[in-house]
């Protein structure tokens, strides 16, 4: 089970995204507007977050952008009611795994949300992965170093 965060000003789009994430089989929390949300971000896991680009007080894409600078490997998927080239592209060049119109038709949404968190959990496996690499190899390095310097210790006293 995923957790997903929504950021939406309109409370019903909201609940009615949140219910779809609820019967996909994952937990989901809202939050009113883009600061609201980098605050839930902040203090939760997430493993996705779904975020309107025209809120108050934030954009979208400023919240996208502030969002990238606290977790760059944050995914998300940016909906909104205003379909604007100029905007998706700024909003899928700042980081965003998909662009959905709305009204969102729920088999798409479902597609971008399985999309998304396949994504993260791609992420994270490949950060597993570097960090099993980078301990094998430092660890051989570490063994390779203290034979090299019992070596040189058994030569300086060849007694011991």
């Amino acid at each position: 089970m995923a957790r997903v965060l929504i950021v939406d000003d309109d409370e019903s789009f909201s609940a009615a995204l949140g219910r779809l994430v609820r019967g996909s089989g994952h937990d989901c929390e809202l939050a009113a507007d883009g600061q609201d949300g980098l605050a839930k971000y902040a203090q939760g896991d997430y493993d996705l977050v779904i975020a309107d680009l025209k809120m108050p007080r934030m954009s979208g894409v400023e919240f996208i952008r502030d969002l990238k600078r606290v977790d760059r490997d944050a995914v998300a998927i940016v909906i909104t009611g205003y379909a604007d080239l100029a905007t998706a592209v700024d909003a899928m060049a700042l980081g965003a795994s998909d662009y959905l119109e709305k009204p969102v038709a729920v088999e798409k949404f479902r597609e971008s949300l399985e999309r998304g968190l396949e994504q993260r959990q791609a992420a994270a496996q490949l950060y597993f992965t570097k960090g099993a690499v980078w301990m094998a190899v430092l660890g051989t390095s570490l063994w390779l170093l203290l034979g090299i310097v019992f070596l040189a210790l058994r030569r300086w006293h060849p007694g011991s």
